[in-house]
């Protein structure tokens, strides 16, 4: 017996206009991260820092510089970055005075470095790969093809292809995998000192400079640190801590010892498939559990009661499926990729905005 077609239901007048502004708010939303980019580029956020966090409309056109024909024009961009919460607004004097909330004290130059991700990911080469997302789907490829990025630009991300195509954009990318990789170790080490605690050695894969490695000695002088990355990597680093050891290689092939390998936010950029490989390595290079083996996963983990984290978490995964071959994953994707390379157990530790921090044991 057929299924019966359940009757379409027929939106009153009212619900088609709010479908319409919802659908002018999905088809808009890119202007609010490039006006974001804008006022990065014009340094909104590092004038304001400097006259003390609170400025009118006025004296931010003087102090950028600005010619006094674009102050109206002005008051536009920073009108919608104050309703997005980039700013606030202060309306109880006659002149407005526009603050700064904690998203732009990110991006203030000699803070957290944090605007590179802004101009990354809103960069000519991040737009027009997801402008390409559907004729990618329509191409009939193997599993393992390019993504989207590579197809369209004929050059990876982070990779010396992207290099000998736009060098300065390369930059630009890698300071905000550094930026995106280093901000929030601080948070990890308060909340969750017992990681590291009784830890002898670790090996931070993909640790680049060592940022990261430097915050977990000095917070723990006891564990020795080892970097392992890219030869072009390591040699572009300034190896200037005694108790951190430097190795260049390659993850898919060797991780040196170590009783605990970190892999921080690294498997999102790689499918499942490599991430089984990687962490097979990891399993190799670890004592047993009894030993104290572990591997220490920060990664992005789907599935926040928050709506907008969530929406986050799912922003980041379009992210990665437009520019990378990775994923973000939530907790089952997880725990198959443990399974498959062989892990036996797993429990998260705690999870830090759209970060789930793993430990998993052979």
């Amino acid at each position: 017996m057929a299924a019966q077609v359940q009757p379409m239901i027929v939106p009153t007048d009212a619900e088609l206009l709010q479908a319409q502004a919802d659908l002018w708010h999905h088809s808009l939303g890119y202007l609010t991260s490039l006006a974001l980019k804008c006022a990065v580029e014009l340094g909104i956020p590092t004038t304001i820092h400097r006259c003390g966090g609170a400025i009118t409309l006025p004296n931010l056109a003087t102090e950028l510089s600005l010619p006094p024909s674009k102050l109206p024009f002005l008051g536009r961009l920073m009108r919608l970055l104050a309703t997005s919460g980039a700013f606030s607004a202060d309306n109880s004097t006659e002149t407005v005075i526009y603050l700064p909330q904690p998203i732009v004290l990110l991006v203030v130059d000699g803070n957290a470095h944090q605007k590179a991700i802004v101009l990354a990911t809103n960069s000519r080469h991040y737009i027009e790969a997801a402008l390409s997302l559907s004729d990618w789907f329509r191409k009939d490829m193997p599993v393992r093809s390019k993504s989207p990025f590579e197809q369209l630009h004929g050059a990876a991300l982070f990779e010396e292809s992207m290099a000998r195509l736009d060098p300065e954009s390369h930059e630009i990318f890698n300071e905000a995998l550094a930026a995106h990789d280093n901000l929030g170790i601080s948070v990890v080490l308060q909340q969750c000192p017992d990681l590291f605690k009784g830890l002898e050695s670790l090996t931070d894969c993909c640790g680049g400079d060592g940022t990261t490695a430097k915050a977990i000695v000095k917070a723990f002088p006891h564990v020795k640190c080892t970097v392992l990355d890219l030869p072009r990597v390591i040699n572009a680093t300034s190896a200037d801590s005694p108790s951190v050891n430097y190795i260049s290689g390659d993850m898919f092939k060797f991780i040196p010892p170590a009783q605990a390998i970190l892999l921080k936010l690294v498997l999102h950029f790689w499918s499942d498939e490599d991430c089984v490989k990687i962490l097979t390595q990891c399993r190799k290079a670890i004592p047993p559990r009894a030993a104290g083996g572990k591997v220490i996963i920060i990664d992005i983990l789907i599935g926040s009661s928050s709506r907008t984290m969530l929406e986050t978490e799912l922003l980041v995964d379009m992210l990665m499926l437009a520019v990378t071959n990775g994923k973000q994953r939530d907790e089952n994707e997880w725990r198959t990729i443990f399974a498959k390379a062989g892990f036996s157990d797993y429990r998260i530790v705690k999870k830090l905005g759209p970060r789930g921090i793993f430990e998993v044991y052979p």
